[in-house]
């Protein structure tokens, strides 16, 4: 079964959240490697950073630095053993079904741009499941014909 997460569901992995338990027990179903892109881990690394900062300028917001470098080893540790593999993607076919996408659901559903690249990717990967915690981006992969089981 082709899957492709996006990063709610990385999130979920990495820290301790409402949904990590259902993405702990999906992994243990899903035989390695898990396919990501590029950017699913550029946005991940970036979000893990975004958030160290925002902690150092006020304790009530984001995660300690402690926290957040230990989640980025662990995601380079699974990357290294072949749990998450980064697969290449022709970004131009990604962007071309991102634009299609945008034009026919943006307006009256409000998609943000990371979620269509994200879902335009999984399209492009002819993946028949999208892991998702985040409603909306459920909604648009479901429109495409993709499955989502949370």
């Amino acid at each position: 079964m082709k899957i492709f997460p996006d990063t709610s569901f990385i999130c979920a992995l990495y820290r301790n959240q409402c949904n990590s338990k259902q993405a702990d027990d999906f992994m243990k179903e899903v035989e390695p490697p898990m396919r990501v892109s590029s950017l699913l881990m550029l946005e991940f690394r970036q979000s893990v950073r975004l958030q160290i900062r925002l902690h150092k300028n006020d304790r009530n917001k984001g995660f300690s630095e402690k926290e957040g470098f230990q989640m980025l080893r662990n995601l380079q540790s699974d990357l290294a053993s072949g749990l998450l593999a980064v697969v290449p993607i022709d970004w131009a076919d990604v962007h071309y079904r991102a634009e299609m996408m945008s034009s026919k659901h943006t307006i009256n559903e409000g998609h943000r741009l990371a979620d269509i690249l994200h879902v335009a990717t999984a399209v492009h990967l002819s993946s028949e499941i999208f892991l998702t915690f985040d409603a909306n981006q459920k909604k648009l992969a479901e429109s495409e014909g993709i499955i989502v089981p949370f």
